[in-house]
């Protein structure tokens, strides 16, 4: 699973980066006809931006979790 995605929307994801990448890309063959995205790739997009902001958020709140060492020890 991904994070930030259900387990539905991970298999979702999945299923279009797998078809995207045995038909060559999602925009190589539909761009070149109508220069429109096609709209598995527009989902893709969708799921992909979800995953990656729940991503950075986890990131960004680990790293403000973890207290940082300075070396300085205080015995006040």
């Amino acid at each position: 699973m991904l994070i930030g995605l259900s387990p539905e929307e991970t298999a979702e994801f999945e299923a279009l980066d797998l078809a995207s990448n045995e038909t060559g890309q999602f925009t190589s063959e539909v761009r070149a006809r109508t220069g429109a995205a096609a709209d598995g790739e527009v989902r893709w997009h969708e799921l992909y931006s979800k995953h990656a902001g729940a991503w950075r958020a986890w990131i960004a709140q680990s790293q403000t979790a973890r207290a940082p060492d300075s070396g300085f020890v205080n015995y006040d």
